[in-house]
């Protein structure tokens, strides 16, 4: 057991990973200047109480290891007082990576838009079927009740963030995730606080796409062509979605009701099944393509 203390805790992922810390064993404790929910309440039911604001006593010297939020900088009193006592310290992704991915099975979802409802389809779909996937996802799920699941081995889907990791490490944050299986739903240009162009965004992507091993597989949306540009980077499989004709995974005979979308899934031609998706829209059908995909992928 160590005494980890994350500051920014009440952030999306940071307050997941400090109930999947708890989960392992860990003493937790974090600080913030805000907490509201759904994040305060996912907080407060492992019992994990915010300490309100930053300050240096927060830095104890009994402390094994702190985590370092990425909207935290230089100036943080915590975090100068971290620097000032040499305490161990990692970005969350180095977190996340060190502490959880090593033995599963990394199941990586990005793109600019629909990372956090693809990474919930296929956290919903491997939980259906009984792989017990573990995941790390920006929001709560309703039908799941959690933004994160502990599990050792196996699938563990991870909402794939091109943000950077902290104010000392300022690479994309998917990059530390150990991708063997990579969603791609599309890239437009995004984070200009951080990214000067769209060409330095799709570097990012390029590099994610050269970690995945051989053995691994990249799913790119067929529709957005900054997506399917990427295959050409690929050292693995790669399989498309969609709705055009070209794409492996593939809605046909779609129809829109007053409360879902409903469409066959055909895999190369290939009857898969008719899904009627509660959610309504083509971005939702990608969306529910790639999961599946995705979902697939590890059996």
């Amino acid at each position: 057991m160590k005494k980890i203390h994350l500051i920014g805790v009440c952030g999306t992922a940071m307050a997941t990973v400090a109930v999947l810390l708890k989960q392992q064993g860990h003493d937790i404790r974090g600080s913030d200047e805000h907490t509201y929910p759904p994040m305060s309440d996912l907080l407060a039911s492992q019992e994990i109480t915010p300490l309100s604001g930053y300050q240096a006593q927060h830095i104890t010297s009994d402390l094994d290891l702190v985590v370092v939020g990425n909207a935290v900088s230089r100036g943080n009193p915590e975090v100068e007082e971290v620097l000032r006592r040499r305490v161990r310290y990692y970005s969350l992704p180095e977190i996340v990576r060190e502490a959880f991915l090593w033995d599963a099975q990394p199941i990586v979802v990005t793109g600019t838009h629909g990372k956090t409802t693809t990474s919930f389809m296929t956290a919903w779909a491997l939980t259906q079927v009984g792989a017990d996937p573990g995941f790390l996802i920006g929001g709560v799920s309703r039908d799941l009740e959690t933004s994160g699941r502990l599990r050792r081995g196996g699938p563990f889907v991870i909402e794939g963030d091109e943000y950077d990791s902290a104010f000392f490490d300022k690479t994309a944050k998917f990059l530390k995730y150990l991708p063997e299986i990579v969603v791609v739903n599309g890239i437009e240009f995004d984070h200009a606080d951080i990214y000067r162009d769209l060409d330095e965004l799709r570097l990012a992507f390029r590099r994610l796409v050269r970690l995945i091993p051989r053995n691994g597989r990249l799913l790119l949306c067929a529709d957005d062509q900054e997506a399917v540009s990427l295959a050409a980077e690929a050292p693995c499989a790669v399989e498309t979605f969609g709705l055009g004709a070209d794409a492996d995974w593939r809605a046909e005979n779609v129809a829109y009701e007053a409360d879902s979308t409903v469409f066959d899934v055909k895999l190369r031609g290939q009857d898969i099944g008719r899904v009627a998706l509660p959610l309504l829209g083509a971005f939702n059908m990608r969306n529910a393509l790639g999961a599946t995909a995705a979902s697939v992928s590890v059996g």
